[in-house]
């Protein structure tokens, strides 16, 4: 396949470029017209880059001169590469911005000079404390407005004022109040407000792995996806919307980045979709589906995994190991759904002589394998730690690629993979410093525990209905934003209330991980499905509504392994694991024939409430529901066989 029908997010076409700066703010740069100003930006992030290699190898400063260091360089690149306002300039820094990136990097200078001062002062902060503090404050809230748009830093200002204000409420979100002085020390002096653990693994494990993407861009690794994709799945019925889910859930583990892999992938699979006979609508809502369930498939799962293990303190390879199966079931709903589809509306795949081979994908660009096995040996066998481990694999994916001349790193190569990587991070730091300052709040007001409170007392004693309430707060909080500042957030907000059921730290950071996530595709703000639509020409709302249904598995299976954590693969043997793997399969091949309604023909809408039931039993491990699951499936199976016999359908309308 050639290079260019699917370009990589460093050569986006024009009309790519412009829809993802549509739907994803973080995309929308300067492009500076002065050349000494771009030099200059471009230097700004190749040491930053460089300077978190450097550090990932021999160690950082103490805790809060580090992540000082990193928020002040992330917002001076957010001053220098993001204009204020839509209408404003691409090409010119105005005064302000550049007097902004000063003011950034004094808030860390000051620290560096003055830290022994800062922590005799023990949280009694003097004047320029406070100067500094309250400086930071304020660039944080604009640097978050310019990137992510206006919810965060709302959301953040709402928080501020609760934390201020919050004496004159009444009933259980009532608390003491804090005075500005307050607030500020502790955003801005203590590792528990904006260079909080938010920070903290953005500073680390979040910036190294987006680093690592950029190399493994800057390989072809995109393109060795995509064309192995076609190569396994190509042909078969339906095959490019496999193809979709294929690459973009790889990709998707890689990067993080749903909205950025729906337009790079997307601009390829879906018009290849719709040409085989896939409606707009459904091409559109495949490929937003597959780029979302990327960040909940291992080993890297977007970086998310890793922020998991540094909140619960736990090994990130239990956390890898658990989330494994649910991922593969949401991506096999999918397929399922996706290859009924294809038979209903009797679509074929791609000619074969029209797609690459298996063998000859390999040969080219099958090396680029070596990196990701070397990462999984490193985080799971090696006992180093995940950033040493993050910095290792970058330099053997650089020696990898030097294999073959069409993966081959440049020495421009490099540096523009470095510089690719810092400008990819920064809407991640910016939305986690951000993120800082509403967890901050809610530590200081014991707002989290006070708001898990409330949706347990909304659920009464009805465990179902908490994890309904909490599951509608995902959502809702996700809206719009960053899936990793998303997961902090419902973890920081909504986990508390499903542990104070006594349901174990990791089953319920999961549970909202996954409904923070999936408001990419919920909607009305679905961004991933609205891009898709951007790309499919479909209709916006309806791509969403139709994502949704492709993703059903997603919304059913958390449910599903709170109620039973043996899905996560938790204190269970060899044995009852792959007997939950079949059982689980099973449930989610019958909740895709219930979803899309056909196997052999159309189902009745009674037997696919059948179907959906059945498929809930055999989702839920248990000896007698997995017996009645196996009934209703020999039983509908049956029926629908017979039926087709007798009376063969033609193929209908298309329909979304």
């Amino acid at each position: 396949m050639d290079k260019q029908q699917n370009p990589q997010p460093e050569e986006l076409t024009k009309e790519q470029a412009e829809l993802l700066e549509k739907y994803d703010a973080e995309s929308r740069f300067r492009t500076f017209k002065s050349k000494s100003i771009a030099i200059i930006v471009s230097l700004l992030a190749i040491s930053l880059s460089v300077y978190h290699m450097y550090t990932s190898y021999f160690g950082t400063p103490v805790t809060l001169q580090h992540r000082s260091l990193h928020v002040a360089a992330i917002l001076a690149l957010v001053f220098l590469l993001y204009p204020p306002f839509k209408k404003s300039s691409r090409q010119t820094l105005p005064w302000y911005d550049f007097l902004f990136t000063l003011m950034a990097f004094s808030t860390t200078i000051y620290i560096f000079i003055d830290y022994v001062g800062i922590v005799n002062r023990g949280g009694l902060p003097n004047n320029l404390d406070l100067l500094f503090g309250g400086i930071l404050v304020v660039l944080v809230l604009e640097a978050a407005r310019r990137v992510t748009g206006w919810g965060l830093p709302v959301l953040a200002i709402l928080f501020f004022l609760y934390g201020l204000f919050g004496r004159e409420l009444s009933g259980i979100f009532r608390h003491r109040g804090y005075t500005w002085d307050e607030l500020v020390n502790f955003m801005y002096v203590t590792t528990e407000g904006i260079y909080g653990t938010a920070i903290g693994v953005s500073a680390t494990y979040i910036f190294l792995f987006i680093l690592f993407g950029a190399f493994l861009s800057k390989s072809g690794m995109g393109q060795f996806f995509n064309d192995m994709a076609l190569a396994i799945a190509g042909q078969t019925r339906g095959g490019p919307a496999k193809v979709a889910v294929i690459a973009s859930g790889f990709l998707g583990s890689i990067n993080g980045a749903a909205v950025a892999n729906v337009v790079t992938t997307g601009s390829f699979t879906i018009p290849l979709m719709k040409k085989i006979g896939y409606h707009r609508n459904f091409a559109g809502a495949v490929e937003a589906a597959a780029s979302v369930g990327g960040q909940i498939l291992p080993p890297i799962m977007g970086a998310a995994a890793f922020i998991m293990a540094e909140m619960l303190g736990i090994p990130y390879s239990q956390i890898a190991l658990a989330a494994l199966l649910p991922a593969l079931l949401f991506y096999l709903g999918i397929i399922v759904q996706i290859h009924l589809r294809a038979t209903k509306e009797g679509l074929r795949g791609i000619s074969k002589e029209n797609l690459p081979q298996v063998m000859a994908v390999l040969k080219e660009r099958g090396h680029l394998l070596i990196p990701l096995f070397f990462l999984l040996y490193m985080l799971f066998f090696s006992g180093r730690t995940i950033i040493y481990s993050a910095f290792l694999t970058i330099l053997v994916t650089i020696v990898v690629a030097m294999l073959r001349k069409t993966t081959r790193m440049s020495i421009k190569d490099i540096v523009e993979a470095l510089e690719s990587g810092a400008r990819t991070a920064v809407g991640v730091a910016v939305a986690c410093a951000t993120v800082g300052i509403v967890v901050g709040v809610a530590t200081m007001t014991g707002f989290g525990l006070k708001l898990a409170n409330g949706i347990v007392t909304l659920g009464g004693d009805s465990l179902l209905l908490t994890l309904i309430f909490t599951m509608i707060a995902c959502i809702v909080l996700g809206m719009g934003l960053p899936s990793i500042p998303t997961y902090i957030i419902t973890a920081t907000m909504a986990a508390p209330a499903l542990i104070s059921y006594g349901i174990e730290p990791l089953v319920a950071h999961l549970f909202v991980f996954y409904f923070g996530l999936f408001a990419n595709i919920t909607p009305p703000v679905a961004l991933a499905a609205f891009a898709a639509a951007g790309i499919s020409g479909g209709d916006q709302m309806r791509t969403g509504f139709v994502s949704m249904k492709l993703a059903i598995a997603g919304f059913i299976v958390p449910f599903m392994f709170v109620y039973n954590d043996s899905l996560l693969l938790i204190n269970t043997t060899f044995a009852e694991g792959a007997a939950v793997a079949v059982t689980a399969i099973l449930g989610v091949v019958m909740l895709g024939t219930a979803a899309e309604g056909y196997l052999f023909r159309s189902i009745h809408w009674v037997l696919r409430i059948v179907l959906f039931a059945g498929a809930i039993l055999f989702m839920n491990p248990n000896m007698v529901q997995d017996i009645i699951g196996l009934a209703i499936i020999l039983v509908v199976v049956l029926w629908q066989w017979r039926k087709s016999k007798k009376t063969p359908e033609t193929a209908p309308g298309l329909t979304a």
